[in-house]
């Protein structure tokens, strides 16, 4: 009798464990996470910094890898924005595809980002030359809004589009490691 007792609780505690674990997990809906990928695109593309705000949380972490750029907060995502519309014009992300996890968490964006830097950009003087690069953004959600955002786009192409140098010069440490390498090894 005692170890069908213990049975049963074990039973019990198990379906319970497991109904919670579903409930915790419940995917996001889908369509409402795609739609926020879309309007990604669209806020970004619109010049509307409010616009862009109302997709991210209010500790959002914010990364643009080739500017290398780092924002916390809704505050920082702001303060880039502002900079991104102030110093481009034309701008236009057109999503290529996107992608939305089955758990809900995370998705990702494909872009071709299109404009003209018409004003200077941290170490990027204005050339007013238009430019297209793709991209991908990765992002996290939370309650239906992005909390992690990292973008990913080839900043070498971009220099070589708007006509500014880009110049691969080794360094020099590396260089004076290779350099003893092929005299130990003649």
């Amino acid at each position: 009798m005692r170890q069908d007792t213990l049975i049963v609780m074990a039973l019990v505690a198990m379906l319970c464990g497991c109904a919670a674990t579903r409930e915790a997990s419940a995917p996001a809906d889908a369509r409402a996470l795609e739609h926020v990928l879309e309007e990604w695109t669209l806020a970004w593309s619109s010049g509307d910094v409010a616009r862009v705000l109302r997709l991210y949380a209010d500790d959002v972490y914010y990364e643009d890898v080739p500017f290398e750029v780092v924002r916390q907060g809704r505050g920082g995502v702001r303060d880039f924005a502002t900079s991104i519309f102030g110093a481009f014009s034309d701008v236009r992300f057109e999503r290529k595809s996107r992608f939305v996890s089955a758990d809900g968490r995370s998705g990702t964006i494909e872009w071709v980002w299109r404009g003209r830097q018409v004003k200077d950009f941290p170490r990027l003087p204005a050339t007013n030359k238009p430019f297209e690069v793709r991209g991908v953004t990765i992002v996290q959600f939370r309650d239906g809004l992005i909390v992690r955002n990292s973008n990913h786009w080839d900043l070498t192409l971009f220099l070589r589009q708007v006509g500014l140098q880009v110049s691969a010069r080794p360094n020099p440490s590396a260089q004076d490691a290779l350099a003893k390498q092929d005299l130990a090894h003649p």
